[in-house]
Protein backbone atom coordinates (compact mmCIF):
# COMPACT_ATOMS: atom_id res chain seq x y z
CA UNK A 1 0.00 0.00 0.00
CA UNK A 2 1.45 3.33 -1.13
CA UNK A 3 1.60 6.53 0.86
CA UNK A 4 -0.80 9.11 -0.57
CA UNK A 5 0.94 11.50 -2.98
CA UNK A 6 -1.84 13.97 -3.63
CA UNK A 7 -2.70 16.71 -1.17
CA UNK A 8 -4.70 19.82 -2.04
CA UNK A 9 -4.35 19.67 -5.83
CA UNK A 10 -6.85 18.48 -8.43
CA UNK A 11 -6.87 14.67 -8.81
CA UNK A 12 -6.27 13.87 -12.54
CA UNK A 13 -8.86 11.64 -14.14
CA UNK A 14 -6.30 8.92 -14.91
CA UNK A 15 -5.71 8.57 -11.16
CA UNK A 16 -9.38 8.22 -10.24
CA UNK A 17 -10.57 4.82 -9.02
CA UNK A 18 -13.09 3.02 -6.82
CA UNK A 19 -16.88 2.99 -6.61
CA UNK A 20 -19.27 4.97 -4.38
CA UNK A 21 -19.90 1.95 -2.14
CA UNK A 22 -16.50 2.62 -0.55
CA UNK A 23 -18.04 5.74 0.94
CA UNK A 24 -20.62 3.68 2.82
CA UNK A 25 -18.01 1.71 4.75
CA UNK A 26 -15.77 4.66 5.58
CA UNK A 27 -18.67 6.74 6.95
CA UNK A 28 -20.54 3.87 8.58
CA UNK A 29 -17.45 2.63 10.42
CA UNK A 30 -16.24 6.10 11.40
CA UNK A 31 -19.47 6.56 13.34
CA UNK A 32 -19.39 3.12 15.00
CA UNK A 33 -17.32 4.36 17.90
CA UNK A 34 -17.85 5.66 21.38
CA UNK A 35 -17.53 9.36 20.58
CA UNK A 36 -20.84 9.10 18.71
CA UNK A 37 -22.19 6.87 21.50
CA UNK A 38 -21.38 9.65 23.96
CA UNK A 39 -23.69 12.00 22.03
CA UNK A 40 -26.55 9.55 22.53
CA UNK A 41 -26.16 9.52 26.31
CA UNK A 42 -26.52 13.29 26.71
CA UNK A 43 -30.33 13.40 26.41
CA UNK A 44 -31.00 10.70 29.00
CA UNK A 45 -28.34 12.21 31.27
CA UNK A 46 -30.24 15.52 31.09
CA UNK A 47 -33.50 13.90 32.22
CA UNK A 48 -35.20 13.28 28.86
CA UNK A 49 -37.00 9.96 28.48
CA UNK A 50 -35.47 7.28 26.29
CA UNK A 51 -38.39 7.50 23.85
CA UNK A 52 -38.02 11.24 23.32
CA UNK A 53 -34.23 10.97 23.23
CA UNK A 54 -34.43 8.42 20.42
CA UNK A 55 -36.92 10.62 18.54
CA UNK A 56 -34.60 13.63 18.84
CA UNK A 57 -31.59 11.61 17.70
CA UNK A 58 -33.52 10.31 14.69
CA UNK A 59 -34.57 13.80 13.59
CA UNK A 60 -31.10 15.26 14.13
CA UNK A 61 -29.26 12.51 12.25
CA UNK A 62 -31.69 12.36 9.35
CA UNK A 63 -31.66 16.12 8.82
CA UNK A 64 -27.99 16.82 9.48
CA UNK A 65 -26.77 14.05 7.16
CA UNK A 66 -28.64 15.56 4.19
CA UNK A 67 -26.23 18.49 4.11
CA UNK A 68 -23.19 16.33 4.79
CA UNK A 69 -24.04 13.98 1.89
CA UNK A 70 -24.76 16.91 -0.42
CA UNK A 71 -21.18 18.11 0.19
CA UNK A 72 -19.85 14.60 -0.51
CA UNK A 73 -21.54 14.56 -3.93
CA UNK A 74 -19.30 17.45 -5.01
CA UNK A 75 -16.11 15.39 -4.70
CA UNK A 76 -16.10 13.22 -7.85
CA UNK A 77 -17.34 16.08 -10.03
CA UNK A 78 -14.70 18.61 -8.94
CA UNK A 79 -11.81 16.35 -7.89
CA UNK A 80 -10.54 18.83 -5.29
CA UNK A 81 -10.70 18.94 -1.48
CA UNK A 82 -13.92 20.35 -0.04
CA UNK A 83 -12.41 23.52 1.37
CA UNK A 84 -10.50 24.33 -1.83
CA UNK A 85 -13.92 24.54 -3.48
CA UNK A 86 -14.94 27.07 -0.81
CA UNK A 87 -12.57 29.52 -2.47
CA UNK A 88 -15.21 29.93 -5.16
CA UNK A 89 -17.50 31.49 -2.54
CA UNK A 90 -15.07 33.25 -0.17
CA UNK A 91 -12.15 34.00 -2.46
CA UNK A 92 -8.73 32.32 -2.48
CA UNK A 93 -7.62 34.22 0.63
CA UNK A 94 -11.07 34.66 2.15
CA UNK A 95 -11.59 30.90 2.42
CA UNK A 96 -9.09 30.99 5.29
CA UNK A 97 -11.90 32.21 7.58
CA UNK A 98 -14.14 29.08 7.45
CA UNK A 99 -10.97 26.98 7.20
CA UNK A 100 -9.81 28.23 10.59
CA UNK A 101 -13.18 27.20 12.02
CA UNK A 102 -12.75 23.76 10.47
CA UNK A 103 -9.23 23.28 11.84
CA UNK A 104 -10.35 24.33 15.31
CA UNK A 105 -13.34 21.98 15.32
CA UNK A 106 -11.27 19.02 14.06
CA UNK A 107 -8.52 19.54 16.65
CA UNK A 108 -11.09 19.83 19.45
CA UNK A 109 -12.77 16.58 18.40
CA UNK A 110 -9.37 14.87 18.32
CA UNK A 111 -8.85 16.09 21.87
CA UNK A 112 -12.28 14.81 22.89
CA UNK A 113 -11.50 11.37 21.45
CA UNK A 114 -8.22 11.25 23.33
CA UNK A 115 -10.05 11.85 26.61
CA UNK A 116 -12.68 9.21 25.81
CA UNK A 117 -9.98 6.63 25.14
CA UNK A 118 -8.02 7.35 28.31
CA UNK A 119 -9.69 4.79 30.59
CA UNK A 120 -10.05 2.00 27.97
CA UNK A 121 -6.34 2.22 27.18
CA UNK A 122 -5.44 2.18 30.86
CA UNK A 123 -7.48 -1.02 31.17
CA UNK A 124 -5.49 -2.56 28.31
CA UNK A 125 -1.98 -1.46 29.20
CA UNK A 126 -0.40 0.00 32.38
CA UNK A 127 -0.11 3.69 31.51
CA UNK A 128 -0.97 6.99 33.17
CA UNK A 129 -3.80 9.32 32.11
CA UNK A 130 -1.53 11.55 30.07
CA UNK A 131 0.34 8.63 28.49
CA UNK A 132 -2.95 7.11 27.31
CA UNK A 133 -3.89 10.35 25.57
CA UNK A 134 -0.45 10.51 23.95
CA UNK A 135 -0.80 6.93 22.64
CA UNK A 136 -4.05 7.86 20.90
CA UNK A 137 -2.39 10.93 19.39
CA UNK A 138 0.69 9.04 18.13
CA UNK A 139 -1.32 6.19 16.59
CA UNK A 140 -3.63 8.67 14.89
CA UNK A 141 -0.64 10.53 13.49
CA UNK A 142 1.02 7.42 12.04
CA UNK A 143 -2.13 6.31 10.18
CA UNK A 144 -2.88 9.84 9.00
CA UNK A 145 0.56 10.21 7.41
CA UNK A 146 -0.08 7.18 5.16
CA UNK A 147 -3.35 8.76 4.09
CA UNK A 148 -6.32 8.11 1.85
CA UNK A 149 -6.05 4.43 0.90
CA UNK A 150 -5.21 3.16 4.41
CA UNK A 151 -8.13 5.18 5.78
CA UNK A 152 -10.53 3.49 3.35
CA UNK A 153 -9.15 0.00 4.04
CA UNK A 154 -9.33 0.56 7.78
CA UNK A 155 -12.93 1.69 7.30
CA UNK A 156 -13.86 -1.56 5.57
CA UNK A 157 -12.40 -3.71 8.36
CA UNK A 158 -13.80 -1.59 11.16
CA UNK A 159 -17.27 -1.79 9.62
CA UNK A 160 -17.18 -5.54 10.25
CA UNK A 161 -15.46 -5.54 13.65
CA UNK A 162 -17.37 -2.63 15.16
CA UNK A 163 -20.71 -4.00 13.92
CA UNK A 164 -20.01 -7.27 15.73
CA UNK A 165 -18.97 -5.62 19.00
CA UNK A 166 -21.67 -2.97 19.21
CA UNK A 167 -24.37 -5.27 17.84
CA UNK A 168 -23.50 -7.77 20.57
CA UNK A 169 -23.48 -4.93 23.12
CA UNK A 170 -27.03 -3.98 22.15
CA UNK A 171 -28.18 -7.60 22.59
CA UNK A 172 -26.53 -7.78 26.02
CA UNK A 173 -28.15 -4.50 27.09
CA UNK A 174 -31.59 -5.67 25.99
CA UNK A 175 -31.13 -9.01 27.76
CA UNK A 176 -30.22 -7.18 30.96
CA UNK A 177 -33.21 -4.88 30.53
CA UNK A 178 -35.69 -7.70 29.97
CA UNK A 179 -34.40 -9.76 32.89
CA UNK A 180 -34.53 -6.84 35.31
CA UNK A 181 -37.47 -5.04 33.68
CA UNK A 182 -35.15 -2.04 33.70
CA UNK A 183 -36.14 -0.34 30.47
CA UNK A 184 -38.86 2.30 30.56
CA UNK A 185 -39.14 4.28 27.35
CA UNK A 186 -41.16 7.08 28.95
CA UNK A 187 -39.21 7.34 32.22
CA UNK A 188 -37.86 10.84 32.69
CA UNK A 189 -40.61 12.64 30.79
CA UNK A 190 -40.37 15.33 28.14
CA UNK A 191 -38.63 18.69 28.10
CA UNK A 192 -38.74 20.86 24.96
CA UNK A 193 -35.38 22.56 25.64
CA UNK A 194 -33.62 19.23 26.16
CA UNK A 195 -35.41 17.64 23.20
CA UNK A 196 -34.27 20.47 20.91
CA UNK A 197 -30.79 20.21 22.35
CA UNK A 198 -30.67 16.50 21.49
CA UNK A 199 -31.74 17.28 17.91
CA UNK A 200 -29.09 20.00 17.63
CA UNK A 201 -26.34 17.77 19.05
CA UNK A 202 -27.17 14.90 16.69
CA UNK A 203 -27.38 17.25 13.70
CA UNK A 204 -24.11 18.86 14.75
CA UNK A 205 -22.39 15.49 14.76
CA UNK A 206 -23.22 14.68 11.12
CA UNK A 207 -22.95 18.28 9.89
CA UNK A 208 -19.45 18.38 11.36
CA UNK A 209 -18.27 16.11 8.53
CA UNK A 210 -19.41 18.63 5.90
CA UNK A 211 -16.17 20.62 5.51
CA UNK A 212 -14.13 17.53 4.65
CA UNK A 213 -16.51 14.83 3.47
CA UNK A 214 -15.66 15.47 -0.22
CA UNK A 215 -11.98 14.79 0.57
CA UNK A 216 -12.92 11.09 0.62
CA UNK A 217 -14.96 11.13 -2.60
CA UNK A 218 -12.65 13.23 -4.80
CA UNK A 219 -10.69 10.18 -5.96
CA UNK A 220 -13.81 8.58 -7.46
CA UNK A 221 -14.18 8.71 -11.27
CA UNK A 222 -15.92 11.86 -12.46
CA UNK A 223 -18.59 9.82 -14.26
CA UNK A 224 -20.11 8.31 -11.10
CA UNK A 225 -23.70 9.38 -10.63
CA UNK A 226 -24.28 12.19 -8.15
CA UNK A 227 -27.15 10.32 -6.53
CA UNK A 228 -24.93 7.27 -5.95
CA UNK A 229 -22.33 9.37 -4.14
CA UNK A 230 -25.05 11.13 -2.15
CA UNK A 231 -26.97 8.06 -1.01
CA UNK A 232 -23.99 5.83 -0.17
CA UNK A 233 -22.57 8.65 1.94
CA UNK A 234 -25.97 9.44 3.45
CA UNK A 235 -26.88 5.92 4.52
CA UNK A 236 -23.35 5.16 5.73
CA UNK A 237 -23.23 8.20 7.99
CA UNK A 238 -26.90 8.26 9.03
CA UNK A 239 -27.12 4.57 9.92
CA UNK A 240 -23.76 4.50 11.68
CA UNK A 241 -24.32 7.65 13.73
CA UNK A 242 -27.95 6.94 14.60
CA UNK A 243 -27.16 3.34 15.55
CA UNK A 244 -24.39 4.38 17.91
CA UNK A 245 -26.32 7.28 19.43
CA UNK A 246 -29.35 5.05 20.01
CA UNK A 247 -27.09 2.48 21.64
CA UNK A 248 -25.69 5.18 23.91
CA UNK A 249 -29.18 6.37 24.89
CA UNK A 250 -30.29 2.81 25.62
CA UNK A 251 -27.17 2.11 27.65
CA UNK A 252 -27.74 5.26 29.72
CA UNK A 253 -31.39 4.30 30.34
CA UNK A 254 -30.81 0.64 31.18
CA UNK A 255 -27.47 0.94 32.98
CA UNK A 256 -27.50 4.42 34.61
CA UNK A 257 -24.20 3.65 36.32
CA UNK A 258 -22.61 3.72 32.84
CA UNK A 259 -22.90 7.51 32.98
CA UNK A 260 -20.39 7.50 35.82
CA UNK A 261 -17.67 5.88 33.69
CA UNK A 262 -16.41 6.47 30.18
CA UNK A 263 -18.63 4.92 27.47
CA UNK A 264 -15.88 2.65 26.13
CA UNK A 265 -15.39 0.98 29.49
CA UNK A 266 -19.15 0.77 30.01
CA UNK A 267 -19.56 -1.13 26.73
CA UNK A 268 -16.59 -3.42 27.40
CA UNK A 269 -17.87 -4.30 30.88
CA UNK A 270 -20.88 -5.94 29.24
CA UNK A 271 -18.62 -8.62 27.75
CA UNK A 272 -17.25 -10.04 31.00
CA UNK A 273 -14.10 -12.11 30.28
CA UNK A 274 -14.03 -10.76 26.72
CA UNK A 275 -13.87 -7.14 27.93
CA UNK A 276 -10.29 -6.50 26.80
CA UNK A 277 -10.95 -7.78 23.27
CA UNK A 278 -13.99 -5.50 23.08
CA UNK A 279 -11.94 -2.58 24.41
CA UNK A 280 -9.33 -3.08 21.70
CA UNK A 281 -11.93 -2.80 18.94
CA UNK A 282 -13.54 0.17 20.70
CA UNK A 283 -10.13 1.89 20.78
CA UNK A 284 -9.47 1.20 17.10
CA UNK A 285 -12.85 2.66 16.19
CA UNK A 286 -12.10 5.93 17.98
CA UNK A 287 -8.64 6.07 16.40
CA UNK A 288 -10.20 5.70 12.95
CA UNK A 289 -12.50 8.64 13.66
CA UNK A 290 -9.53 10.59 14.98
CA UNK A 291 -7.66 9.94 11.74
CA UNK A 292 -10.51 11.53 9.77
CA UNK A 293 -10.30 14.59 12.03
CA UNK A 294 -6.51 14.81 11.68
CA UNK A 295 -6.61 14.35 7.90
CA UNK A 296 -9.24 17.09 7.53
CA UNK A 297 -7.38 19.44 9.87
CA UNK A 298 -4.22 18.91 7.81
CA UNK A 299 -6.04 19.50 4.50
CA UNK A 300 -7.66 22.66 5.85
CA UNK A 301 -4.41 24.00 7.31
CA UNK A 302 -2.61 23.33 4.03
CA UNK A 303 -5.37 25.04 2.08
CA UNK A 304 -5.02 28.17 4.23
CA UNK A 305 -1.28 28.49 3.63
CA UNK A 306 -1.43 27.45 -0.02
CA UNK A 307 -3.80 30.29 -0.80
CA UNK A 308 -1.31 32.88 0.38
CA UNK A 309 1.83 31.05 -0.82
CA UNK A 310 0.39 30.06 -4.25
CA UNK A 311 1.04 26.35 -3.64
CA UNK A 312 -0.72 23.56 -5.51
CA UNK A 313 1.24 20.64 -4.08
CA UNK A 314 2.59 19.87 -0.61
CA UNK A 315 5.68 17.76 -0.05
CA UNK A 316 5.44 14.65 2.09
CA UNK A 317 7.84 16.10 4.66
CA UNK A 318 5.65 19.18 5.05
CA UNK A 319 2.56 16.99 5.39
CA UNK A 320 4.27 14.97 8.14
CA UNK A 321 5.31 18.11 10.01
CA UNK A 322 1.84 19.69 9.85
CA UNK A 323 0.15 16.50 11.04
CA UNK A 324 2.64 16.23 13.90
CA UNK A 325 1.93 19.81 15.03
CA UNK A 326 -1.85 19.26 14.89
CA UNK A 327 -1.55 15.98 16.81
CA UNK A 328 0.53 17.61 19.54
CA UNK A 329 -1.96 20.47 19.82
CA UNK A 330 -4.88 18.04 20.22
CA UNK A 331 -3.00 16.09 22.90
CA UNK A 332 -2.23 19.27 24.86
CA UNK A 333 -5.90 20.32 24.80
CA UNK A 334 -7.02 16.83 25.83
CA UNK A 335 -4.61 16.75 28.76
CA UNK A 336 -5.75 20.18 29.95
CA UNK A 337 -9.52 19.47 29.69
CA UNK A 338 -9.69 15.79 30.65
CA UNK A 339 -11.10 16.32 34.15
CA UNK A 340 -13.99 18.60 33.15
CA UNK A 341 -14.74 16.86 29.90
CA UNK A 342 -18.56 16.63 29.80
CA UNK A 343 -19.19 20.38 29.59
CA UNK A 344 -16.28 20.78 27.18
CA UNK A 345 -17.67 18.11 24.83
CA UNK A 346 -21.25 19.45 24.82
CA UNK A 347 -20.02 22.95 24.01
CA UNK A 348 -17.89 21.63 21.12
CA UNK A 349 -20.91 19.94 19.56
CA UNK A 350 -23.09 23.02 19.70
CA UNK A 351 -20.34 25.59 19.16
CA UNK A 352 -19.21 24.10 15.85
CA UNK A 353 -22.83 24.09 14.70
CA UNK A 354 -23.03 27.86 15.10
CA UNK A 355 -20.02 28.35 12.83
CA UNK A 356 -20.40 25.53 10.30
CA UNK A 357 -24.09 25.87 9.47
CA UNK A 358 -23.71 29.26 7.72
CA UNK A 359 -20.69 27.96 5.78
CA UNK A 360 -22.60 24.83 4.75
CA UNK A 361 -25.61 26.85 3.55
CA UNK A 362 -23.38 29.20 1.52
CA UNK A 363 -21.41 26.36 -0.05
CA UNK A 364 -24.44 24.28 -1.00
CA UNK A 365 -26.46 27.21 -2.36
CA UNK A 366 -23.49 28.26 -4.51
CA UNK A 367 -22.85 24.74 -5.84
CA UNK A 368 -26.42 23.59 -6.47
CA UNK A 369 -28.26 26.87 -7.14
CA UNK A 370 -25.86 29.59 -8.26
CA UNK A 371 -23.06 27.79 -10.15
CA UNK A 372 -24.79 24.42 -10.58
CA UNK A 373 -21.48 22.60 -10.33
CA UNK A 374 -19.69 24.72 -12.97
CA UNK A 375 -16.31 25.90 -11.67
CA UNK A 376 -12.90 26.76 -13.09
CA UNK A 377 -10.44 24.48 -11.29
CA UNK A 378 -7.40 26.57 -12.20
CA UNK A 379 -8.99 29.70 -10.76
CA UNK A 380 -9.50 27.97 -7.41
CA UNK A 381 -5.72 28.07 -7.06
CA UNK A 382 -5.14 31.55 -8.50
CA UNK A 383 -5.76 34.63 -6.36
CA UNK A 384 -5.78 36.68 -9.58
CA UNK A 385 -8.46 34.48 -11.15
CA UNK A 386 -12.22 34.88 -11.37
CA UNK A 387 -12.81 34.11 -7.67
CA UNK A 388 -10.40 36.80 -6.49
CA UNK A 389 -8.55 37.11 -3.19
CA UNK A 390 -11.43 38.11 -0.91
CA UNK A 391 -15.15 37.88 -1.63
CA UNK A 392 -16.35 40.58 0.73
CA UNK A 393 -20.03 39.98 0.03
CA UNK A 394 -19.76 36.34 1.07
CA UNK A 395 -17.78 37.20 4.18
CA UNK A 396 -20.43 39.76 5.13
CA UNK A 397 -23.15 37.13 4.64
CA UNK A 398 -21.17 34.67 6.77
CA UNK A 399 -20.58 37.19 9.57
CA UNK A 400 -24.16 38.50 9.56
CA UNK A 401 -25.50 34.93 9.64
CA UNK A 402 -23.44 34.05 12.70
CA UNK A 403 -24.32 37.29 14.48
CA UNK A 404 -27.97 36.81 13.55
CA UNK A 405 -28.08 33.45 15.28
CA UNK A 406 -26.59 34.71 18.58
CA UNK A 407 -30.04 35.44 20.11
CA UNK A 408 -30.98 31.79 19.43
CA UNK A 409 -27.83 30.30 20.98
CA UNK A 410 -27.59 28.37 24.22
CA UNK A 411 -24.31 27.20 25.74
CA UNK A 412 -23.20 26.31 29.24
CA UNK A 413 -21.94 29.89 29.68
CA UNK A 414 -24.38 31.86 27.48
CA UNK A 415 -28.07 31.90 26.59
CA UNK A 416 -29.52 34.23 23.95
CA UNK A 417 -32.78 36.17 24.24
CA UNK A 418 -34.84 33.98 21.91
CA UNK A 419 -33.31 30.81 23.33
CA UNK A 420 -34.69 31.86 26.73
CA UNK A 421 -38.03 32.91 25.25
CA UNK A 422 -38.52 29.70 23.25
CA UNK A 423 -36.90 27.49 25.85
CA UNK A 424 -34.71 25.78 23.26
CA UNK A 425 -31.65 26.30 21.07
CA UNK A 426 -32.83 26.58 17.45
CA UNK A 427 -29.86 28.59 16.20
CA UNK A 428 -28.93 25.95 13.64
CA UNK A 429 -32.25 26.45 11.85
CA UNK A 430 -31.90 30.23 11.98
CA UNK A 431 -28.33 30.06 10.65
CA UNK A 432 -29.26 27.75 7.80
CA UNK A 433 -32.18 29.88 6.60
CA UNK A 434 -30.45 33.23 7.09
CA UNK A 435 -27.17 32.30 5.37
CA UNK A 436 -28.89 30.57 2.45
CA UNK A 437 -31.35 33.42 1.90
CA UNK A 438 -28.76 36.20 2.13
CA UNK A 439 -26.31 34.40 -0.15
CA UNK A 440 -29.01 33.93 -2.80
CA UNK A 441 -29.74 37.67 -2.72
CA UNK A 442 -26.08 38.72 -2.85
CA UNK A 443 -25.31 36.18 -5.62
CA UNK A 444 -28.19 37.04 -7.96
CA UNK A 445 -25.87 38.60 -10.54
CA UNK A 446 -23.39 35.75 -10.24
CA UNK A 447 -26.18 33.27 -10.90
CA UNK A 448 -27.03 35.10 -14.14
CA UNK A 449 -23.36 35.11 -15.19
CA UNK A 450 -23.03 31.40 -14.36
CA UNK A 451 -26.04 30.67 -16.58
CA UNK A 452 -24.35 32.51 -19.46
CA UNK A 453 -21.11 30.59 -18.91
CA UNK A 454 -22.96 27.27 -18.96
CA UNK A 455 -24.56 28.26 -22.25
CA UNK A 456 -21.10 28.93 -23.68
CA UNK A 457 -19.87 25.60 -22.32
CA UNK A 458 -22.55 23.78 -24.28
CA UNK A 459 -21.10 25.43 -27.38
CA UNK A 460 -17.68 23.95 -26.69
CA UNK A 461 -16.00 26.08 -24.01
CA UNK A 462 -15.53 23.70 -21.03
CA UNK A 463 -14.67 24.99 -17.61
CA UNK A 464 -12.90 21.74 -16.75
CA UNK A 465 -10.78 21.46 -19.85
CA UNK A 466 -7.78 23.10 -18.25
CA UNK A 467 -8.02 20.79 -15.23
CA UNK A 468 -7.30 17.75 -17.38
CA UNK A 469 -3.69 18.79 -17.87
Amino acid sequence: MKVEKRSIEFVPHNERYGRPRRLFTVWFSSNLQVTALMVGTLGVASGLSLMWTLAGLLIGCMVGTIFMAAHSAQGPHLGVPQMIQSRAQFGVFGAAIPLLVMVTAAVLFMAASGVLMREPLKALIPVSDNQAILIVGITTFLIGVVGYELIHRMGAWMTLLSSIVFGAALVLILIRASSAEAIHFDAGGFSMPVFNLVIAQAASWTLGYGPYVADYSRYLPADVRTKDTFWTTYFGCALGSLGMMALGATLAAVVPSALNVDPGTAIANLFGPWAKAALLIVALGVIQYNVLCLYSAYMSTTTIFSGFAKLQHVRHGTKTLLMAVLSVLACVIAIQTQYHFDTFFADILIGQLYLLIPWSAINLVDYYVVQRGSYSIDDLYDAQGRYGRWNRKTMIVYAVSIIGTVPFMKLSFFEGYFAKLIGADVSWIAGLVLAGFLYCIFSWNRASSATTERARDRQGVGTFANAEE
